[in-house]
């Protein structure tokens, strides 16, 4: 936790961005009846009956300082899927930087073998040695900023019922473009002093 918190206090480096990681997933729904619109006096009616369309993984990176966040929908979350956004972050989102600070849980996937299942072990090293990461503790994914920026994405941008993958990429993309528009940053207020009070439990007892 505290490793975690220290890089969030580091002030902002464009050479060396801090940038969080995270992903999860939307079951795609169609519906069976068209909705009835909206009218005076009545909102619009959706039918309870629903036809599953399969699932669209989402992989969320977020730089803080920054306001600047890499939303991309696909249609599967295996190692050489996370090994790909990975690639993506290092070479297109950040390719002038010096080294990426990732910030990320400890799932299975998120790491440096998955680079190698997925790629050369020249081009995975090319990739590993661009990245410093830092993985937040088991339970503690509070302390991972993609984590707040995916629940914001799923709030504002995909609340509703989405049939299609197409659809739902289409409408990322532009929820992405508006958010890094706006430079919506996170000031991220927990620090260790607070952590060494609040959770005071979690240390141990001398």
């Amino acid at each position: 936790m505290e490793d975690v918190l220290k890089v969030y206090s580091r002030p902002y480096n464009s050479e060396n961005p801090v940038v969080c990681m995270d992903e999860s997933s939307k079951q795609l729904i169609g519906e069976v009846r068209a909705a009835i619109p909206m009218t005076p006096g009545e909102s619009r009616r959706i039918d309870d009956e629903y036809e599953r369309k399969g699932v669209a993984e989402i992989f969320m990176a977020v730089e803080p300082l920054a306001g600047v966040r890499t939303v991309q929908v696909t249609e599967r979350r295996t190692r050489e899927d996370w090994a790909e956004f990975i690639r993506y972050l290092v070479d297109v989102k950040y390719g002038s930087c010096g080294k990426i600070t990732l910030v990320m849980d400890n799932l299975n996937t998120h790491g440096i073998a998955s680079l190698y299942q997925a790629f050369t072990p020249e081009e995975a090293s090319r990739i590993a040695d661009r990245l410093e990461i830092h993985y937040t503790p088991k339970h503690g994914s509070w302390l991972n900023i993609a984590e707040i920026e995916l629940s914001v994405y799923k709030r504002q941008c995909i609340a509703g019922r989405i049939p299609t993958f197409e659809i739902m990429k289409s409408m990322t993309e532009k929820w992405n473009s508006d958010r890094d528009h706006a430079q919506t940053r996170v000031d991220w207020q927990f620090t260790t002093s607070d952590a060494r009070t609040k959770l005071k439990r979690l240390y141990p007892k001398l």
